[in-house]
């Protein structure tokens, strides 16, 4: 049975959570799915090969790519266009439903121009605000970052932006191309 590859980045949950569930959808469609945790260990080359479907899941914080995924696509750029690749970047801009397909999020679009992969497919989901569960300075930060982007601002609020519809609908035609690939 060919394997999916799901290697993700993520800082404070939530692009796990999407690549979980992202796993589960895969797996229901009879595809084996392996998560991998880059900040724990990344695919190797060989495993990479081997996989009928990569699909990359990075968080966005203060701006930019996590460096654990950033790390991965520089280590892997010159196969990475050889491979069938689809990029999930997990970003509170994403919140805005316009922001969320590859030609009108900006970090999104950065990211691949950055490391020059074309992926069969990519688009960008949005993720958690969770200004309780961060450190004094981070929530302020990223208020102020809110602030100027018309986000919310208020401290003790938790706001889960993730479109789980669009996680779903994005793991259907990751589904759709894998088994087209077998």
């Amino acid at each position: 049975m060919p394997t999916i590859l799901i290697p993700y980045a993520s800082h404070d949950g939530q692009a796990q959570r999407i690549a979980t569930l992202l796993a589960e959808h895969l797996s229901n469609a009879d595809l084996h799915c392996v998560l991998l945790d880059l900040h724990q260990a990344a695919p190797e080359q060989n495993a990479l090969q081997q996989a009928s479907l990569i699909v990359l899941v990075a968080a966005v914080r203060y701006g930019k790519h996590l460096p654990a995924a950033t790390r991965w696509l520089q280590r892997h750029r010159s196969i990475l266009n050889t491979l069938a690749l689809a990029v999930i970047s997990v970003n509170l801009t994403a919140r805005n439903r316009e922001k969320c397909d590859l030609n009108r999020n900006t970090y999104l679009k950065k990211l691949l121009n950055q490391y020059a992969i074309k992926p069969i497919a990519a688009c960008a989901i949005a993720g958690k605000l969770d200004y309780p569960r961060y450190r004094w300075i981070d929530r302020q930060m990223i208020r102020l970052i809110m602030l100027l982007t018309g986000g919310p601002t208020n401290p003790s609020v938790s706001t889960e932006f993730t479109d789980w519809h669009a996680v779903q609908s994005f793991a259907e035609q990751l589904a759709e191309l894998a088994t087209q690939r077998r």
